[in-house]
């Protein structure tokens, strides 16, 4: 069986840099609320291959496609759920002519979002219908020129084994990463650690897992802590949001600097991460900053949870009192001090 080109970029350079943010990136380049950023890849199509190049020139490994929302679910928000191939076909095609002009290997990932449905039984989609619609979608990735799919944002267990299904089906490497943004869990009560079973009974399994997006660059250190002690082979992705959103007046700021991300990124390689990247808020001077530290940085200690505090800043998302799993870090941290 051939590698996947994903795997095969992981043996050669150890550690990658995914690449940053797309709905904040093209708000700043002009979307409006309530628009849908698929769109652009029909309407606005030199702006995401500036988008990406910008991605690539800052020295990211891995560039997302903008198809975050391209399921018939959220296309029909828009009246698009009669064009997914064809968006998600011209989103990855986009991707691939920028990966392909670079000097360097880019993986093209083909980004998958939820379908923003709920899964029977608390709501009406079945499982093999969100197979389908994550089918629908991937094919169109396929079609354009993606690398691997790259189901991101998840909650849901069972929307996440749908999408894993998906992509086995059309012969597709895969990836998937969790938010893990509700007192350490997902909204739908996933724990970091348990990442990795989640398509345990789906082969073959994933190229990587892991988590994105969530609170804040110190809590999805704190959740790669977790995932790393039940590492099972996967690689381990983190794509952290870049520090802590803030409303200045209508305005979305995010308080991460670029030294800040750039510890980030170190602190990721120490707690075990392979792919790492950045969520919302996370601009090309953040990117360049994570790359030259994954580049200078020797693998150090793995760090404690009292280490990304003091380093990064305080955990915003802190698990519930009855999470089993506080009383262990703060062990692990009195025995690794």
């Amino acid at each position: 069986m051939s590698v996947d080109p994903l795997s095969q970029l992981i043996a050669q350079k150890g550690v990658l840099l995914a690449d940053g943010a797309m709905g904040t990136s093209l708000f700043a380049m002009g979307l409006e609320a309530g628009e849908a950023p698929e769109l652009w890849n029909e309407t606005a199509p030199d702006r995401i291959s500036d988008l990406h190049r910008q991605f690539v020139a800052a020295g990211c490994d891995i560039i997302l496609t903008n198809s975050f929302g391209g399921t018939r679910h959220r296309l029909k928000l828009h009246g698009a759920d009669d064009r997914v191939f064809e968006i998600n076909h011209r989103a990855a095609e986009i991707a691939r002519q920028v990966a392909d002009a670079a000097e360097r290997t880019v993986i093209v990932a083909g980004s998958v979002g939820p379908t923003g449905e709920l899964l029977e039984p608390l709501g009406a989609l079945t499982f093999d219908e969100t197979v389908d619609a994550f089918r629908e979608q991937m094919e169109g990735l396929k079609a354009g020129g993606i690398d691997v799919a790259w189901i991101e944002t998840m909650s849901s267990p069972d929307e996440i084994k749908a999408a894993c299904t998906a992509a086995v089906a059309i012969g597709l490497p895969y990836v998937y990463t969790a938010s893990f943004d509700t007192a350490g869990r997902t909204m739908m009560g996933v724990h970091p650690r348990d990442i990795h079973e989640l398509s345990s009974d789906v082969a073959p399994g994933p190229v990587a897992v892991g988590a994105n997006c969530g609170v804040g660059a110190a809590d999805i250190l704190s959740s790669l802590l977790d995932m790393s002690d039940a590492r099972e082979g996967a690689a381990i992705v983190v794509k952290g949001n870049c520090g802590i959103p803030e409303f200045r007046g209508a305005q979305i700021h995010y308080s991460g600097t670029p030294p800040l991300m750039a510890d980030y990124a170190r602190l990721a390689i120490d707690a075990g991460a392979t792919i790492i990247g950045g969520c919302c808020g996370t601009a090309c001077e953040h990117l360049k900053a994570m790359r030259q530290a994954i580049d200078t940085h020797e693998k150090g200690e793995r760090p404690t949870i009292e280490t990304i505090v003091d380093r990064i800043g305080p955990l915003r998302n802190k698990p519930a009192g009855d999470d089993k799993t506080a009383p262990q870090r703060e062990r692990r941290g009195r025995r690794r001090a």
